[in-house]
């Protein structure tokens, strides 16, 4: 069930260890399928280079394995609390990538210093408080301290990113480890200027309007969260 579906997730989990957000088998990309409810998500412990759609593990709102014949995600139980208190994410990233990670593990979020980070995420990357693996625990402090971003950082943990679709979701991870790496560089120099909070909200608004290309009447945007 699900064909197409656990092709994409696939898929998409391959580009965690190709854009170097992933090390062994760490990571994960969820998608939920908005007319079964259903969540396929990577299994747990299966090395990048041996997955197939075949082996992507389908779980029920409360976690119960409706396909697949291995283990799902350790992180699973993670997801599932936010897509069902988010009725708007269809998709959820979880990296360790190195140079956001570094942010967490200092329990610091990434201030709006880029552009970039104005555009593709509205404001800083806010940072959660430290929850040990297990349980929901994990996603209610996610769903508490991310506010309005579609990115957070984990405190002593990584990254987890969300958006209407798993390929947003997956967008926000590689451009966050982007925007990480320029701002740890800059942050070995001096101490850069925060752009402040009415000029976010000015260049947010203009990608919004104005980025991307309309084809047959749909935008595609870069900060759609």
């Amino acid at each position: 069930m699900l064909e197409n579906l656990k092709k994409l997730v696939c898929r998409l989990n391959l580009e965690l260890p190709k854009n170097n957000l992933v090390t062994t088998t760490s990571g994960n990309v969820s998608a939920r399928d908005p007319k079964t409810g259903y969540v396929v998500i990577k299994p747990s412990g299966v090395n990048y280079a041996e997955l197939r759609p075949s082996l992507m593990s389908i779980v029920d709102m409360e976690g119960n394995i409706v396909e697949g014949k291995l283990k799902p995600s350790v992180d699973t139980k993670t997801h599932l609390y936010i897509y069902r208190h988010r009725q708007d994410v269809n998709g959820i990233v979880h990296t360790h990538s190195s140079y956001a990670t570094s942010f967490a593990a200092l329990g610091k979020p990434i201030p709006v210093y880029l552009i970039a980070i104005a555009y593709e995420f509205g404001g800083p990357i806010p940072v959660g408080e430290y929850i040990p693996i297990g349980d929901e625990e994990i996603g209610k402090e996610i769903l508490r301290s991310i506010g309005k971003s579609c990115a957070i950082l984990m405190k002593k943990h990584g990254v987890f990113t969300i958006g209407p679709t798993p390929e947003s979701a997956l967008r926000k991870a590689i451009v966050l480890e982007d925007v990480a790496k320029t701002v740890h560089l800059a942050l070995l120099k001096g101490k850069p200027e925060e752009i402040p909070p009415e000029e976010v909200e000015k260049v947010a608004r203009i990608y919004k309007e104005k980025y991307g290309q309309k084809n047959q009447g749909e935008m595609y945007e870069t900060n759609n969260c």
